[in-house]
């Protein structure tokens, strides 16, 4: 993002990550528009919050449906501006009109008032809307991040405000045009293209009641200190580095099917992506093969391509700092099994990656490394491949791999420090399950039943006869 010559307003210039072209540039909003964006935001809240679940949920159906439409146009967007192969960008977009769909079905069941029994009178918990909820978001799920926040928070009779990654410019503005076109009363839910350094002064604008973020760990430290700053709510999806726990009675090459499948999400980027492989020493070797095997069918190619199953990295800074991380743990020991170069040519090109004898120490044990490189760490029993899975400053994702489905539920549910555990299969969201982290994955959660209820006033509300009302000094 740079100002035009003379002091005009900046613009918010794209790049195609496969052949480092400047793609279309958009006019950049400023801080005053974000705070007339917010208060415009707000009183279209005080008309949307008193209506009700069939009516706000008959717009969600509707951006669904859209979104279908545009299933392909969405698609290549994402593939220009971020890099995303064809095929992911189609299915993110039909995950996007699920989520659509679950929560217009499921919104009102999810914050039904709730009775409680007091002994006396009639007592319930209602939930209702806060506001305007200002949502900051990442590049590597453009559309996916944003409608898992934007459904639920939409359909609980909130507004928002979106605060996109600046390399997907045009995904923020086209999500906006979808909900308008969808029937979202004007001005509910925009999208402002803004730089990260007025985050804070939106966060304290009188008109934003919370925040949520997705992104880096410095990022949410910052929204979180902002938030903090004026008291108001906020949730935060972070970083990751997702163990898997392979044990010894394992399926071999279908374990490394699975954990291959986990790391290659998107290219590697991705939050939940499968990212240290802990493996007991009996399957180790056997391990190593299989996942060189199955990752060398990740080939580089065009991402306009169906066939494509790895196409750049967001940018060239970004592919530079995964080959850092390789290179420097390389340079302390790990073995390269796989890939590892960078290749000529323009573009934000990175081949699929393994390393093996990953210690502490490396940056491929210590850091989230975020792109196709798969890090195999050795344990000596489940014992220990417990406590190098939880040896780990994240705790967003979690799996195992066992043909034990006791054993396997056990440590999903009991051992492993995160904030979802998947057996024999790779992690993923869900709109029907809650999403979130603990440790510096972040805090609150998205989806379902819980994460619809982040955003709300959660109300006790006690009701008696006023003959009968009985105070109390008890607080």
């Amino acid at each position: 993002m740079a100002d035009q010559p003379g002091g005009g307003r900046a613009r918010v210039q794209t790049v195609n990550p496969a052949t480092g072209e400047p793609g279309r540039a958009y006019d950049a909003h400023t801080i005053d528009d974000a705070r007339a964006a917010a208060a415009e935001a707000h009183e279209a809240f005080l008309s949307w919050r008193r209506t009700s679940f069939a009516q706000r949920a008959a717009v969600i159906r509707k951006a669904g449906a859209i979104l279908r439409e545009r299933k392909d146009e969405f698609a290549r967007l994402m593939t220009e501006e971020m890099g995303k192969t064809l095929s992911d960008g189609q299915a993110e977009v039909e995950k996007c009109a699920f989520h659509c769909d679950w929560f217009a079905e499921h919104a009102e069941g999810y914050l039904a008032r709730e009775p409680a029994d007091l002994g006396h009178g009639e007592a319930f918990v209602t939930f209702n809307p806060l506001g305007v909820v200002l949502a900051v978001m990442p590049w590597n799920f453009p559309f996916w991040q944003v409608m898992r926040f934007a459904v639920p928070a939409l359909m609980a009779g909130n507004g928002g405000l979106l605060k996109h990654a600046s390399n997907v410019p045009g995904c923020a503005l086209a999500i906006e045009e979808v909900f308008l076109q969808a029937g979202l009363p004007k001005g509910l839910f925009r999208a402002l293209l803004l730089p990260s350094r007025d985050v804070k002064a939106l966060i304290e604008d009188a008109h934003v009641v919370a925040v949520t973020l997705t992104g880096s760990v410095p990022a949410g430290r910052s929204v979180a200190t902002a938030a903090g700053g004026v008291l108001k709510k906020c949730v935060l999806e972070l970083g990751g580095a997702d163990p898997y726990v392979v044990l010894e009675d394992v399926d071999v090459a279908a374990a490394a099917r699975i954990c291959v499948t986990a790391r290659m999400v998107n290219g590697g980027q991705s939050c939940i992506a499968g990212k240290r492989f802990v493996v007991v020493r009996p399957v180790l070797e056997a391990f190593e093969r299989a996942v060189v095997e199955a990752m060398r069918g990740f080939e580089m190619g065009d991402p306009t391509r169906p066939e494509t199953r790895l196409g750049p990295m967001q940018s060239v800074q970004a592919r530079d700092d995964i080959h850092r991380q390789v290179t420097e743990s390389v340079q302390k020991g790990a073995r390269l099994l796989l890939g590892g170069e960078v290749p000529d040519g323009p573009g934000a090109w990175y081949p699929a990656t393994v390393l093996a004898d990953v210690r502490p120490g490396q940056p491929a044990h210590d850091q989230e490394v975020f792109g196709p490189v798969a890090a195999i760490i050795a344990a000596e029993d489940e014992a220990d491949a417990i406590r190098i899975a939880n040896a780990s400053e994240f705790g967003l994702g979690s799996g195992v791999l066992t043909a034990d489905l006791d054993r396997g539920r056990r440590i999903a549910a009991e051992e492993l420090e995160a904030g979802m555990s998947f057996v024999n299969e790779n992690v993923r969201s869900d709109p029907r399950m809650p999403f979130g982290g603990v440790k510096h994955s972040g805090f609150g959660r998205e989806c379902g039943r819980y994460g619809i209820r982040e955003f709300v006033n959660i109300k006790t509300v006690h009701v008696q006869t006023l003959a009968k009302a009985k105070g109390s000094s008890v607080e």
